[in-house]
């Protein structure tokens, strides 16, 4: 549970099991995923913005066992194996049940143990969102993805090479072939070179690493390409999407640096926050079924060694997503 906000505020603590929603699935959590989100919730960065109740459960990825459904659900029934990012304001998957609406589950990819499905839904769901809905990625258009080896990057690599683009990643030496091997076209070895003196005439560039990395990826792209960032600055839209217009003028002021520098340069720029969705993650199940895409696991945690997982991932140690079983 977050008890409070900031680094030492995720506690282990004995909660009940969670109350039934008519659309509800109430689900024995068999696998969670943590991703930097979760450091973010905990360390309350978003707290103006997703007014969480303290104390709250932690986690943003589950994969596990329906034991119990709402009247009005038609989709899933006790027994089912299913997979899903919950809605903000409902996460929780850090515990033995979480209570999940209807719309935000799919059974999850018959192919993959518990473990591996849960490391999927919130960066495959970034990654069909990014690339799909926003950037409308198209055959032989040119994407640069960075940090192209981690929980995320490796997903929208495989995502973007689904969808027939001619993609360049980011990467350490180590991970040079690792991210050759998830179909990248062209590695920069960041300890090496500077992507954006190398790079050019991209259509799209996808950044999780935030600051001046933003800012330099938004010279590699050509007139009218897209820069979207996983990790701010916020745009106006994003207060559009959280149903709170009234703090559009915040955000366009959080985000003017870039946008006066993307406007300059005749590109683009937008920040994405993913949304839950049981209907994507469906079709996304078909895909790893299918082997088009594959989850990247560093390590899996034990369910009480919740807190040793998340520190492992603060210290940046991940290569590829980190998981807690029970």
């Amino acid at each position: 549970m977050v008890t409070k906000y900031g680094e030492d505020g995720l506690q282990l603590a004995d909660v009940p099991t969670p109350s039934l929603g008519s659309n509800d699935v109430l689900v024995e959590v068999r696998a969670a995923s943590i991703n930097p989100l979760d450091k973010m919730v905990r360390n309350g960065e978003f707290k103006r913005l997703l007014k969480y109740e303290l104390p709250f459960p932690l986690g943003h990825d589950v994969a596990g066992v329906v034991r119990r459904v709402g009247e009005r659900v038609v989709e899933f029934k006790v027994g089912d194996e299913i997979y899903s990012r919950p809605r903000d304001l409902r996460i929780g998957t850090f515990a033995e049940f979480i209570a999940i609406d209807q719309a935000d589950v799919a059974l999850k990819p018959t192919s993959l143990p518990f473990e591996q499905a849960a490391a999927v839904p919130l960066v495959a769901l970034a990654a069909w969102q990014a690339l799909v809905d926003v950037a409308r990625v198209q055959p032989g258009q040119k994407v640069l993805i960075h940090a192209g080896a981690g929980g995320l990057g490796s997903t929208v690599v495989q995502v973007a090479k689904h969808l027939g683009a001619y993609v360049a990643t980011t990467a350490g030496t180590k991970d040079v072939d690792k991210v050759h091997d998830l179909g990248a076209d062209e590695v920069i070895d960041y300890t090496q070179q500077n992507f954006a003196d190398v790079l050019a005439g991209y259509d799209v560039v996808l950044d999780s690493l935030g600051g001046t990395n933003v800012e330099k990826s938004l010279t590699v792209l050509r007139r009218g390409g897209l820069a979207i960032s996983v990790v701010g600055p916020p745009d106006p839209s994003f207060a559009a999407q959280l149903g709170q217009p009234i703090l559009a003028p915040v955000m366009a002021l959080m985000s003017r640096k870039v946008r006066k520098q993307a406007k300059k340069l005749g590109v683009r720029y937008s920040f994405l926050f993913m949304e839950a969705s049981g209907s994507q993650l469906k079709q996304l199940a078909a895909l790893y079924d299918n082997g088009v895409l594959r989850p990247v696991l560093d390590r899996t945690f034990s369910f009480e060694e919740t807190l040793d997982a998340m520190a492992y991932v603060e210290q940046g140690r991940a290569n590829g997503k980190i998981v807690v079983t029970r």
